[in-house]
């Protein structure tokens, strides 16, 4: 009997032995590797340091393009003024020389004169009293404007520029073309009065 319990308590052993799993049968403590909790430790504090070094060039970049951004607005406002200045420049040129070719013409009256310079000198004035309003606005802070409000109005200026130049070029046409007409008048009535 002793045999049979024996071999039975055996039997019952290698049965379970076989059905469990093999991981079944070695389970014990765990163990846990010091050197790899170690080594994930310092990538945490690498990885800390390098997104420090990372928001600290984010932040560097972002006040290089701030920086980057008030010198294009500057370069705009420059080469709006330069456009101006020469704008102003051609009319001073064109009123210059062509208001005495008009004025000295002979077929310009001198009551017609008077109103001829009038009209340029009107023109030449407002273009003035822009230099003028322009010049305060770059030099002093008296609008309290940003750089894109006064970029803004010097746009709006340079247009007008432009404009004045474009009213100056019809003006002189017309003189001109008043000029041709008078003068083909007067030959043709110098023709009629030889025949």
């Amino acid at each position: 009997m002793k045999k049979r319990k024996k071999l039975r308590t055996f039997a019952f052993a290698l049965t379970l032995f076989l059905l469990l799993p093999a991981g079944a049968a070695c389970q014990g403590m765990p163990v846990y590797d010091n050197t790899n909790f170690l080594a994930l430790g310092q990538s945490l504090i690498e990885s800390a340091k390098q997104t420090s070094e990372l928001l600290k060039t984010a932040r560097f970049l972002k006040e290089q393009k701030e920086r980057i951004e008030k010198v294009n607005a500057v370069i705009k406002q420059l080469r709006t003024v330069r456009e101006i200045v020469e704008n102003n420049q051609s009319l001073y040129e064109t009123v210059r020389s062509d208001l005495r070719e008009i004025i000295s013409s002979p077929y310009i009256s001198p009551e017609e004169v008077d109103r001829i310079s009038e009209s340029f000198n009107s023109l030449m004035e407002n273009a003035l009293e822009d230099l003028d309003f322009m010049q305060q606005l770059l030099t002093s802070d008296i609008l309290n404007m940003d750089d894109a409000q006064r970029l803004e109005v010097l746009e709006n200026q340079r247009m007008r520029s432009r404009e004045v130049i474009r009213e100056i070029g019809l003006k002189k046409q017309r003189y001109e073309i008043l000029i041709e007409f008078r003068r083909i008048k007067e030959e043709i009535n110098r023709r009629q009065a030889q025949y």
